[in-house]
Parts: C-alpha cells; structure tokens; sequence
C-alpha cells in the first residue's frame, strides 16, 4: 500500500502500543506513539525512557538472533517519536493510520477517539487493536465509518505474523483492502473477520485454555505433562495444518464420533459436535478421501499434498530437536 506520508499513528504507549510501533519501524516507517495518560512532564519523560528501553531490550534480542543488524537499532528507535495526547501539539495530523491500543474500557476508547479524530485527515484510516468490543460499537464513536474496523494483533506484536482484521458494517472495502496490504507489506499474515466476540484466535484459545485448566482441575494429569502434551501433541501439528485442514485430513467422522464419545462418557454437552459437522456427515463431504470437506480436493493431487505437509511437518520436527538421525545402518 502506498501511503500519502508514510506516517503510522499509535494511540497507547501501553505492551500493545510499543508493538506495533515496532512492527512498523521495523519497516522503515515513521511512527508517532501517542501516551494517552495526563502525566506530569516529568512522568511523561520517565514513560518516554521506559518506552524506548523496553523496545531497544526487544531489538538487541533481534540482534541476537539474526534477524537485525546491530548498526539498525538506532534507526529503528529514531524512526518513533513519542509524544502526550494533552499537548495537542496534533503531531499525529498527517499519520495515514491510527491505530488505537489503548485500555480495553469503553469510555476511554471513546475519549480517545473523540480527542483525536476531529485532527486526522478524512483519509486517514482508524483502526481499534481491541480484542472485546464489536467494530459495529465502536464505529458509532468515530467521523467517517467508512474507514473504522478493528485490527486484533497478538502478543508479541512486532513478533506474531497473524492480524485479525474485523471491519465493521460500515466499512469500505476500499479501506478494508489498503489495510491488507499495509499489513501484508510489513510482513503480516492478515485475515477477515465478520463483527463476533472473540474473533477467531480469542475464541479458540478460550476453550482450550479452559479445557487444559479443567484437566488440571480434574486430576487428569500434571500440569507439566498438559503443557507438554498441548505443545509437543497439539501445537506441532497446528502449526502445519489448520484446525478444519486437519478436520479434512482425518475425516469428519473422526471428530464426529469423537465428541459424541465424549459428550456421553463425560456427560458434557460442550463436547457435543457442531450442527455443521452432522451436517456434512449426512452429505457425505467427510474430508480428503471423500473429495470434499471444509475444502474442495476435486482436482488437486492428494499424493503431492500429503508428501508436502509430511515434509513440512519433518522439517518443523527436526528444527526443534524431535526427529534425529537413524541409529541403524542401511545393509544391501
């Protein structure tokens, strides 16, 4: 996307904030982050240090790990200037997009949009970071509609690849693909969500995180070994494929059969599976060997597809340390 002045906004000098803007100064963009606080000055000037400390700490652990060079560390760290919403000094005027990251309180939302929209450009994109308010609330607190959605980045921000973008109703779909690009040119994976509580990763990790703190509460098994097993069982398979991927690949019926297996042993109704499943069990649409899932495999070489994700997942399983070589020689 190419932007007007090439300057990114960030409303929120909090962990959130200071993420983002390093994402984008990373990039080489000019970032204004905006402290929303009254402070007195000499409480702004100790935020000011604490700021550029903690994201010159986050550099220097880019540097150790090759991704940077430690002669751009400085460049990175001159390309964001921090500054006070009290000062008005609207240093922010000509920011192509805000991003706002601030406390997930509606009233202070509300504030910082109504203290910081009337400055902005008609063009400028406004984006809230939120991870609990509904771009459909949150638009009727913005000038222009048509440029508001939600943009929900995951911790470490300047690390996580994936943005949960989530217009509103109102947007335009021209705002909503400059937004895409933005974010696919610093390196994000962005997708679309509809307006729903949680999104998709929240709304995910929500259950899973309650079902792992349920096992520990049930004695199912140590919370050592639930770590292990969601990192080493669950998680290295996620990582190459998706959720309803992975669904396609095994077959629908296996998670069908699963989930009623649970839903009755445990007499959990949360187990029970979704309509959507027993719908494609009735249809037929159970997957990879039906043809038909989640996704279409009408054409597609199901042999190539399945040696690829193999290999990727032998990859990811020997870079961590899980697979090493065969102790046992080959013998004519």
């Amino acid at each position: 996307m190419k932007l007007t002045n090439g300057v990114i906004a960030v409303a929120g000098a909090g962990r959130m904030g200071r993420g983002i803007s390093l994402s984008f100064a990373y990039q080489g963009y000019p970032v204004i982050l905006i402290d929303i606080k009254d402070r007195t000055k000499e409480e702004f000037l100790l935020l000011e240090e604490q700021v550029f400390n903690e994201l010159r700490n986050q550099l220097e652990i880019l540097v150790a790990t090759n991704v940077i060079v430690r002669e751009s560390v400085e460049t990175i760290l001159s390309s964001i200037e921090v500054c006070s919403i009290k000062d008005h000094n609207q240093s922010w005027q000509n920011a192509d997009v805000l991003f706002e990251a601030v406390p997930e309180i509606l009233e202070v939302k509300k504030s910082v949009f109504a203290s910081i929209c009337d400055t902005l450009s008609e063009e400028t994109i406004i984006a809230s970071t939120t991870s609990s308010f509904s771009a459909n609330d949150l638009v009727n607190y913005v000038q222009g509609k048509e440029r508001f959605m939600n943009t929900h980045w995951l911790n470490p921000a300047y690390l996580m690849p994936l943005v949960e973008v989530s217009p509103s109703e109102s947007t335009s779909s021209e705002y909503l693909q400059k937004m895409i690009q933005l974010l696919e040119g610093i390196g994000k994976v962005p997708v679309t969500c509809a307006p729903s509580p949680g999104f998709i990763v929240p709304r995910i990790q929500a259950l899973a995180m309650n079902e792992a703190s349920r096992l520990v509460e049930e004695g199912v098994a140590t919370v050592e070994d639930i770590d292990k097993a969601s990192t080493v069982g669950f998680g290295l398979r996620f990582a190459i494929l998706g959720l309803l991927e992975f669904i396609d690949w095994g077959g629908a019926e296996t998670l069908y059969h699963a989930s009623h297996y649970l839903k009755d042993s445990m007499k959990q109704e949360r187990f029970s599976p979704p309509k959507i499943i027993e719908e494609k069990m009735n249809t037929g649409e159970i997957g990879m060997r039906a043809g038909q899932g989640f996704y279409s495999f009408e054409g597609r070489n199901i042999d190539e597809y399945q040696v690829e994700t193999l290999r990727k997942f032998v990859d990811l399983l020997k870079h961590l340390g899980y697979i090493s070589d065969a102790k046992i020689n080959a013998t004519k």
